[in-house]
């Protein structure tokens, strides 16, 4: 998960340790110890706090009292809830962003599936796949949808790379191409059923 210029530090943070969640540095039930993060980034407790918040929001930490804040377990209950949410959700998204996407869209569209096709390795695979869905469903224009699908994928992520780490084959994922080509030919109907069946391979 890339920095972005004007990024916070507590941002910064976050995304620091979303990103090594998602890998499995962190392991689930881990203590995130506010100083040693605090010195790992040359701040002040305040941002620190700021960022386990963040997680604790997008259901990556959890925090008990006398245990403090901890990296969230994560169970087969929970892999089914966020597939279904995501078969609910991101179906909806894609369907508004069809007529809406325009030729500079399409072009980030077609750049983001290139990069999954390309990848050579599991985690530039799954960055890759992520930013794939991203794209597809941004000119959909719906903000608050888009950062509870956000939230799953990152979720997704994190169960994906633990499952399939010794698993992965370098493909071209004909799911994308087709919602691409359906995209392209503003067919939201049959971009929207690739979608719901890619979708459903989860877990």
């Amino acid at each position: 998960m890339n920095d972005t210029p004007g990024d916070t530090i507590s941002e910064i943070i976050r995304k620091n340790l979303t990103d090594q969640i998602i890998r499995g540095e962190l392991k689930p039930d881990e203590k995130l110890r506010q100083d040693h993060i605090a010195k790992e980034f040359n701040t002040s407790h305040v941002p620190v706090r700021e960022a386990l918040l963040r997680l604790e929001a997008r259901g990556l930490a959890i925090s008990e009292p006398r245990r403090g804040v901890r990296v969230a377990p994560f169970s087969p209950e929970d892999i089914f809830e966020i597939r279904a949410m995501r078969l609910a959700l991101e179906p909806l998204a894609l369907r508004q962003a069809v007529p809406n996407a325009t030729r500079a869209d399409l072009k980030r569209i077609r750049e983001a599936q290139e990069a999954c096709d390309a990848a050579e390795d599991l985690l530039t695979w799954e960055q890759a796949n992520r930013a794939f869905h991203r794209e597809i469903l941004a000119p959909s224009a719906m903000p608050r949808l888009l950062a509870t699908i956000e939230t799953l994928e990152v979720l997704s992520a994190r169960h994906f790379l633990r499952t399939w780490r010794l698993r992965f084959v370098q493909r071209k994922d004909r799911d994308h191409a087709a919602i691409v080509t359906a995209m392209v030919r503003k067919e939201a109907d049959t971009a929207v059923l690739v979608l719901q069946r890619h979708l459903q391979r989860m877990g």
